[in-house]
C-alpha cells in the first residue's frame, strides 16, 4: 500500500537525523592549548596590579595574591587552572637535579634552587620549556616582537622588552588576529600581538603538560 503525501512528510519529521542529537549534546572538548588560553584569559580583570617584589610563598602550589603578580604568574596560574600542573614544583624539582642548567647562578648569583621565586622568572621558564623540548622556534636576532609564525591558542611567547627585560605571555587567540594575555604592568591584559612589534621576539613554545 502506498503512502500518501501527508503520511510521508510526518514520518520524515518524526525520524531524527542520525547523530544530530549527539552533535548538539556533546560539544567538541577544548584542546589542551585552548584550555590554557582560556585559563590565562580568565585572569583579566582579576589580576589588576604588577608587583615584582620577592615574597615567601608555600610550596608546592604557592602563590602571591591573585590580584597582583608578574608576567610569569600568568603562565603559572593558567597551567594550574587548566591542567592542574604546578610549574613551581616542576621547576624546583628540575633545578634541584640540574641547577647549573639554569641561569640562576650567573644571572642572580644564587647557589641553589629557591622555590619562592624560581618559577616566577622568565629566564627559568624559558630554560624549563627548552628542556621539555617545547620550543618551536628561536627568533632571529633583533626580530620584531610580532614576528612569530603558526601561532595557536595556548602557545607561549617570550620577548626582551625595554632595556632587555625578559617578558612572557600566553597566546589567547590565533592564528588570525593573534592576541596575547600578559602582565607587563597594571595587571593581566589581553592585547593584540602587533602591540609587541617594538620589542624583540625571543622564543615560541608549545608546551602541553
Amino acid at each position: 500500500m502506498g503512502l500518501n503525501r501527508r503520511t510521508a512528510l510526518g514520518m520524515l519529521v518524526a525520524t531524527p537525523i542520525f547523530g544530530a542529537s549527539e552533535a548538539f549534546a556533546r560539544p567538541t572538548p577544548a584542546s589542551n592549548g585552548e584550555r590554557l588560553a582560556q585559563a590565562a584569559r580568565s585572569q583579566v580583570g582579576v589580576t589588576k596590579d604588577y608587583d615584582p617584589s620577592y615574597r615567601s610563598i608555600p610550596y608546592p602550589n604557592g602563590d602571591v595574591l591573585r590580584s597582583t603578580g608578574v608576567c610569569a604568574d600568568v603562565l603559572v596560574r593558567a597551567a594550574r587552572d587548566a591542567w592542574r600542573v604546578d610549574l613551581q614544583q616542576l621547576i624546583h624539582e628540575d633545578m634541584t637535579r640540574s641547577f647549573d642548567a639554569y641561569p640562576s647562578r650567573r644571572a642572580w648569583g644564587l647557589k641553589g634552587p629557591d622555590s619562592n621565586i624560581d618559577h616566577r622568572r622568565v629566564l627559568n621558564l624559558e630554560t624549563y620549556l627548552v628542556r621539555q623540548r617545547a620550543r618551536l622556534a628561536v627568533a632571529p636576532p633583533k626580530a620584531a616582537g610580532d614576528r612569530f609564525d603558526d601561532l595557536r591558542p595556548g602557545d607561549i611567547l617570550t620577548w626582551r622588552v625595554w632595556g632587555g627585560r625578559p617578558h612572557i605571555g600566553v597566546v589567547s587567540e590565533g592564528p588570525d588576529r593573534v592576541r596575547v594575555v600578559h602582565n607587563i604592568g597594571g595587571g593581566a591584559k589581553e592585547e593584540p600581538l602587533w602591540m609587541f612589534k617594538l620589542h624583540t621576539a625571543v622564543g615560541h613554545y608549545r608546551w602541553r603538560a
